[in-house]
């Protein structure tokens, strides 16, 4: 019976282990800049093409090459019983990263942004779903064909910032609701989604140094038509557009995963061994080894924002194993139970050399054997 038990319990911990993985696998920060996002324009929604379509904010994205672009709201087919919890950049460590949005069954936290449509900042009020069908909420959403609607009066707010914290961005936190919400299983965005993001990107109108927060295609009634009836340009820039004061790839900051992700973590931090130098001699005193340890070479491209505390804690997360060259020069104390073939020789060589002379210079010391064997 004990053994039953404990069986379910480790098949129980595995499950718990691996959907937390997944979920923390969809909130990774792989876009950083030092420039914030311009301000969500001002512009109508498209119809709905049909029953089924759920409304995706539009949101502006990032170009190495060109800086930010507008990707255009949308309305897309979506996965039976799940909701899209939009993107949203966040302001952390001196640079705003970019959260992906996913599906799931519940919205999710997207930084308090009020892409408009339903989602106000907190949740998502355009619709839901009842069994297999999705009922609109026509009092947020551009309905005319569908006859799957109810009417809730929902109160809008008017505010254009398209990031969470930071200097002038929006002030929010996860609710208990949206932090449970990213802990279930989500789904990436739709083929459909991706396409959309890469036409727009190739589009020159959609670049903010182009039409300067104010996009001539903000919206669209189907993923990828960026011309015909169902294209809406926007009425307005949400707020007085400001160049950025770099350039693209002078604002592009380092591609690295939140704090507290530790898979993507472990994937950024395998490129350190090859370009930390390796220690020239054993000889090292403790003093020298923490220095080096705390200033790697490795992150050049990072600038200031990633020096010390985000490699220390990379470091003692996932460098460990794969960097056993290099790890003694950076964790002389903390490592050395870790790393014993690289250690052991290290405190032979400076203990076990001492003595050693001492007896084989016993022969030459012929006037005082006895003093050479104590």
């Amino acid at each position: 019976m004990k053994m039953h038990r404990s069986a379910r319990w480790l098949v129980f911990a595995v499950m718990m282990l691996s959907l937390t993985a997944a979920s923390f696998a969809q909130i990774v920060v792989g876009i950083s800049v030092r420039v914030a996002p311009p301000a969500l324009p001002v512009y109508t929604q498209p119809i709905c093409p049909g029953p089924g379509h759920m409304w995706t904010p539009g949101y502006w994205a990032w170009n190495d090459d060109a800086g930010y672009y507008w990707v255009p709201g949308t309305w897309v087919v979506a996965p039976v019983g799940l909701l899209w919890t939009p993107g949203y950049w966040g302001w952390s460590d001196g640079v705003y990263g970019w959260h992906a949005g996913y599906w799931g069954p519940h919205i999710g936290f997207y930084g308090g942004v009020n892409y408009g449509f339903g989602y106000g900042g907190v949740g998502f009020a355009g619709g839901e779903w009842r069994g297999r069908s999705f009922y609109y909420n026509r009092s947020v959403t551009n309905i005319t064909n569908v006859t799957t609607v109810y009417n809730k009066t929902v109160i809008v707010n008017e505010n254009h910032v398209a990031f969470n914290g930071g200097e002038g961005g929006v002030v929010a936190r996860p609710t208990h609701e949206e932090e449970r919400a990213e802990h279930e299983h989500h789904t990436e965005r739709l083929a459909a989604q991706t396409r959309h993001e890469h036409m727009a990107s190739q589009n020159k109108q959609n670049l903010a140094s182009e039409n300067h927060g104010r996009p001539a295609i903000a919206a669209t009634a189907k993923p990828g038509e960026f011309k015909g009836k169902g294209v809406v340009a926007a009425k307005s820039a949400g707020a007085p557009y400001k160049a950025p004061a770099m350039s693209p790839k002078q604002a592009r900051g380092p591609s690295t995963p939140a704090k507290h992700e530790s898979a993507p973590a472990n994937a950024n931090n395998k490129s350190k061994p090859a370009s930390q130098p390796s220690t020239p001699s054993n000889k090292n005193n403790t003093a020298s080894n923490k220095s080096n340890g705390s200033h790697p070479n490795n992150m050049s491209s990072n600038n200031a924002q990633n020096t010390a505390h985000p490699n220390e804690t990379h470091a003692a997360k996932a460098s460990a194993p794969p960097s056993n060259s290099s790890h003694p020069a950076s964790q002389p104390h903390q490592s050395a139970p870790k790393s014993n073939p690289t250690l052991k020789p290290v405190a032979q060589h400076q203990s076990t050399p001492k003595p050693a002379p001492q007896q084989q210079n016993v022969p030459k010391a012929a006037p005082k054997p006895g003093k050479g064997r104590q």
